[in-house]
């Protein structure tokens, strides 16, 4: 964790990108693989993983910030199934890389579990099934009953799973870090500590930084969340924080008891979001949301931790695992994601401004990520590729509305969820879908 030296002085470079998280480095990584003579420089105003690459909750999921029966009513059937097929594709991909290259990230392909906790839940997961096999996606899908389910991993009250194998579980840190040496190994200049004041398009492309210019035939912004700190994109994405707690290593009666054994990743269908890692040194990672939205899209190293939602995971990990009600946490954490107001990624170039970005992944960054930077490496070296006819690339979401109303508008909505789900547990009835909090959502 030692940071790579900083920027000394002013440089010109072919290529410059703000943010060495996965989105910019894999960009430069496929950039070289495109064209190997681009001089490329990396500007990370803290070290590289440093936000959501090194500390999400370990999922290389296929899944997309979009479903699938969303996009197909936006975009048409066909443009869901390829941006499925994308994903999917990506995946592997990510998996060749690590295997090709000995990427020590704990890399394991046991694919993700979407479980219905409660008999509210799985209306959910019935028709997250059904709408996959009227797209003719449910391919290796599978949909589980309570013991199939349980016969995976025993969690109290499931009802059933819709198992999905298209999912790798990770260690974010380890390959968001070993990425970057497998970068620089390609003649790729990473500066760390050095950070990014201000961008400029136009004639001359440029990052202002806090310890010189980088003048750039292209500039790259990879910044997720934290874009929204820089003047001219502060309301392009929404930091929304996420919140994880991490058991110590449980023992092989624990795990006798749970299962788990090929460490699928797990989710339920909460509003609210709840997900599940199983880490190689026999862990329960539990994360959520439930810390709140902040005025302005403040982003405040004080805001990675919130007590109430973390002890509210630890509650969480003590009811779904009865055997873990004496469990002892060790590490706790946060931070910022980013959230598009349309639900969708935008991966663009504007080849005039000389500017390219890639953002807000709504949660689901670990391979939409990659999946980002081949089509960034193909836009800005015009690079003829299928990826470039997906509904994000060039995709122009509306902009985020001005405060107070954002905060207004975020506010109100994480509180409806909240009550949503109550509501649904204590009564064991699914959510209607008509409560205004839904409807807003599903537009």
């Amino acid at each position: 964790l030692t940071p790579r030296p900083s920027l000394s002085q002013s440089i010109e470079v072919d290529v410059a990108i703000l943010g060495a998280g996965f989105t910019g480095l894999w960009t430069a990584w496929y950039l070289k693989q495109r064209d190997p003579s681009l001089n490329i420089a990396v500007i990370e105003r803290e070290i590289a993983g440093f936000g959501a690459s090194g500390r999400n909750g370990a999922w290389c999921t296929s899944e997309y910030p979009s479903g699938p029966s969303s996009i197909a009513k936006r975009f048409g059937v066909d443009a869901a199934r390829r941006t499925v097929f994308a994903m999917r594709d990506t995946v592997r991909e990510i998996g060749q890389v690590v295997a090709d290259h000995e990427l020590a990230c704990d890399w394991h392909k046991g694919g993700e579990l979407i479980i219905a906790r409660g008999p509210h839940q799985r209306p959910t997961i019935d028709h997250e099934f059904a709408e996959l096999q009227k797209l003719d996606l449910a391919q290796g899908a599978e949909l589980l009953d309570a013991t199939a389910a349980r016969n995976r991993i025993n969690i109290t009250d499931l009802e059933g799973a819709l198992l999905l194998p298209e999912t790798a579980v990770i260690h974010p840190g380890k390959l968001v870090r070993g990425l970057a040496r497998l970068v620089e190994s390609t003649g790729v200049v990473i500066y760390e500590q050095t950070a990014v004041e201000r961008v400029y398009g136009g004639r001359y492309p440029m990052l202002r930084t806090d310890r010189g210019n980088v003048r750039a035939a292209t500039v790259v912004l990879c910044g997720e969340a934290y874009l929204s700190q820089i003047d001219g994109y502060r309301r392009d994405v929404m930091p929304v924080y996420s919140l994880i707690t991490l058991t110590e290593p449980l023992s092989e009666a624990d795990w006798a008891d749970i299962g788990w054994n090929d460490r699928e990743c797990v989710a339920s269908c909460k509003y609210t979001v709840d997900y599940l890692s199983k880490t190689a040194d026999g862990r329960i990672l539990f994360g959520g949301r439930g810390a709140p939205y902040q005025f302005n899209s403040a982003i405040n190293p004080e805001l990675d931790k919130h007590p109430g939602t973390h002890q509210m995971l630890q509650d969480n990990v003590r009811t779904w695992f009865p055997r873990l009600k004496d469990v002892k946490f060790t590490h706790t954490w946060g931070g910022p994601l980013g959230w598009s107001r349309d639900f969708l990624p935008t991966i663009a170039f504007d080849k005039a401004e000389g500017i390219a970005r890639a953002h807000g992944y709504t949660g689901n960054g670990v391979a939409t990520t990659s999946l980002a930077g081949r089509s960034l490496a193909d836009l800005i070296t015009d690079t003829a590729s299928p990826l470039l006819d997906l509904p994000h690339v060039n995709h122009r979401p509306r902009k985020w509305e001005p405060e107070p109303f954002r905060y207004l508008g975020v506010r109100y909505m994480q509180h409806a969820f909240m009550r949503i789900d109550r509501k649904a547990e204590a009564t064991g009835e699914p959510p209607s879908g008509t409560s205004l909090a839904e409807r807003l959502t599903a537009h």
